[in-house]
Parts: C-alpha cells; sequence; structure tokens
C-alpha cells in the first residue's frame, strides 16, 4: 500500500496529489524516516504528516487504497498526536508589523523574500 493513497484514503490530505506532494517536500516521515510518495506501509508503521506549524501521528492499523467516509477512519488509523501539537491551532499567530515608507511602491523580488522569512520562518 503507497502512503500517498493511504493518506489521502484516511483523509488527511483532500487529493492524492496533494499528499504526493508532501512526501516529496519531506512533510511526511514513516517511523521516522523521510519517504517518496511509492513508499510501501505496513500494520504498526508509524506516519507524522507536519500540516503548517502541527506535526500530527497516525498509527497504521489497517492499511487501505480507497477513500473511506469519515466515520470509518478509526477503522485504519489510530490518531496518536500529542495535546501539545493540537494546541499550536489555538495559539494566536504572531501578528508581525512591517513597515514600508509610503511611495515606494511594491517590494522587489529580494524585498518580498524577506519578508517571506520574517512572516513565515
Amino acid at each position: 500500500m503507497r502512503i500517498d493513497k493511504y493518506l489521502w484514503a484516511i483523509r488527511v490530505f483532500k487529493t492524492r496529489n496533494e499528499a504526493a506532494d508532501a512526501c516529496r517536500g519531506s512533510r511526511v516521515k514513516i517511523n521516522g524516516q523521510d519517504v517518496k510518495p511509492s513508499r510501501d506501509i505496513r500494520q504498526g508503521d508509524t506516519v507524522v504528516v507536519r500540516k503548517g506549524p502541527v506535526y500530527y501521528a497516525y498509527q497504521v492499523i489497517n492499511p487501505v487504497d480507497k477513500r473511506q467516509p469519515a466515520k470509518d477512519v478509526p477503522l485504519y488509523a489510530h490518531d496518536i498526536t500529542p495535546e501539545e501539537e493540537y494546541a499550536k491551532l489555538e495559539q494566536p499567530r504572531e501578528s508581525v508589523v512591517i513597515y514600508r515608507q509610503k511611495g515606494t511602491g511594491r517590494p522587489t523580488k529580494k524585498e518580498r523574500r524577506q519578508l517571506d522569512r520574517i512572516i513565515d520562518p
């Protein structure tokens, strides 16, 4: 069973393409190792998925390749995400005020990259 199909089937991602992109972008780990979208999963594997600031953790109960209804997801994956990770969702985002002089126009590419680093490290 492919990891990208599994993550799509248990509704971690809306599309299989999103799941594959997350695997390619090193946002998915199986048993602590970065994986490619084609990596097989087995019963008992621990899957960690980073979505935004939160690291979601799942224990594979039963691999499945067809998209499941939300009510059936607990039959295939056990959510073992620590409460501290869910608390990150409740925290208000730091508001960063960036001052630019009036009349300087749009930021250049270089300035845009610098702004992005400040806002999302």
